[in-house]
């Protein structure tokens, strides 16, 4: 059962008196909502007590309607005076002294039926169907299922944009991080009481201090995965605060979390155990306090054919993969690079490498493969350009070194494994 209520200039009332009934709401500018009423028989009785209990709340002079399906108490709410309660079955009956201006459709639609003498929803009803579809087309068809008092359309509630936010203004202004962190943890506590009453969790947390007599302090924590730890919050908020202080006292402090659904995870029986992401988390905050922002995550390669060019992408633990290593895998060399890259001088003899000297790795080459020329980005300031070699020195060991073209300057790149 579905509940209508009509009443024109008066739909914010109309939108509480709904709610006050069911969460599944649906506005219809400017004049009408509609309502799930299924269920609300346990509480208020039959349909008739229900319609005369939303009588009572409306507060204003309002046509109500209860109806099986949503067009039907639509249309029985805007064409029927008082209180009205459509049985099942019976639809047809109660909606046929409707005008059909009520119907709506297209003014095309609306004119040929004029023209055809028809003024009620019974008159549009009695037509036969297929001539209706000859004529009208599938517009046609949808109106007089409609007439008949057969709408099948689903119910769209409305949705509110749900803010998880906190804030205190402070009495007097606080001006080290010790008293902060108690403001600190009430309003995570309100947040996190916020987000588990709706089954969320937070994957960004974002902390904004009014300061006084300067600009606000912003921190921003992004989560790799979607939690709802208070004290895991509160830890990260502590060690962005301490890597960077605000430059004044604060007078206000305004907390929000971006909601996100909670993560579910299948652990499996021979997969090794990982630390929970709450943890590692605040374990990458502390490495992070201690090494610099951009020094602490997941490396990342750039669309770019720069050598070793890639940059730091903040850490999300992936899910676990059970699937083995192919046993016949071709064996290939690695490089492990030298950041930066190691000074070198190069002993050339027919333009080819036949002594390497740096403080990593000296001595005479045996083999050497190359020169492989690299260059790009000549319109940017660091663009590079150079020759790559491949050696193999006497001592047995495999080194990639290159030269700058225009510097002339050689450098050991990496070492292979």
């Amino acid at each position: 059962m579905y509940a209508c209520i009509y009443a024109p200039g008066n739909l914010p009332l109309l939108v509480e008196c709904a709610r006050s009934f069911s969460p599944l709401v649906e506005e219809n500018p400017p004049d009408s909502v509609v309502f799930d009423a299924r269920g609300l028989e346990a509480l208020h009785g039959p349909p008739a007590a229900l319609a005369s209990e939303i009588e009572r709340r409306v507060g204003v002079p309002a046509n109500i309607a209860i109806a099986p399906n949503v067009c039907a108490a639509m249309h029985a709410a805007r064409g029927l005076r008082g209180v009205t309660v459509v049985e099942p079955g019976k639809e047809a009956a109660l909606l046929a002294p409707l005008p059909l201006n009520l119907l709506g459709g297209s003014a095309q639609t609306a004119e040929l039926l004029h023209l055809w003498g028809l003024k009620t929803f019974g008159d549009f009803a009695k037509l036969p169907p297929l001539g209706v579809a000859a004529r009208l087309g599938e517009e046609g068809v949808e109106l007089q299922r409609l007439a008949c008092g057969q709408g099948y359309r689903r119910l769209h509630p409305m949705e509110e944009a749900v803010a998880f936010q906190a804030e205190m203004e402070l009495e007097h202004p606080v001006e080290s991080l010790e008293p902060l962190a108690f403001v600190l943890g009430r309003l995570l506590s309100e947040v996190c009481a916020s987000l588990n009453s709706r089954s969320m969790s937070a994957n960004e947390i974002r902390l904004r201090l009014i300061l006084e007599n300067a600009a606000p302090h912003e921190v921003t924590l992004r989560l790799p995965v979607p939690m709802v730890d208070q004290k895991a919050f509160l830890r990260m908020l502590q060690l962005e605060l301490n890597g960077r202080p605000p430059s004044a006292p604060v007078l206000k402090a305004l907390l929000e979390a971006v909601p996100a659904r909670p993560r579910r995870t299948q652990h499996g029986l021979f997969v090794p155990a990982s630390p929970e992401p709450e943890k590692l988390e605040l374990t990458v905050s502390r490495v992070r306090h201690l090494v610099g922002e951009g020094r602490v995550g997941t490396p990342e390669i750039e669309d770019s054919h720069r050598p070793d060019s890639f940059h730091m992408r903040p850490f999300a633990p992936a899910a676990a993969s059970m699937k083995a290593e192919p046993s016949g895998a071709e064996a290939r060399l690695c490089l492990r690079r030298f950041r930066p890259p190691k000074y070198a001088q190069v002993l050339l003899m027919n333009e080819q490498p036949v002594r390497v000297m740096s403080p990593v790795a000296s001595g005479r080459v045996v083999v050497a493969k190359g020169p492989w020329r690299t260059s790009g980005e000549w319109w940017k300031d660091d663009a590079w350009n150079r020759d790559e070699w491949d050696v193999t020195l006497q001592s047995g060991g495999m080194y990639r070194v290159f030269q700058e073209l225009g510097s002339w300057r050689w450098f050991l790149e990496g070492s292979y494994d």
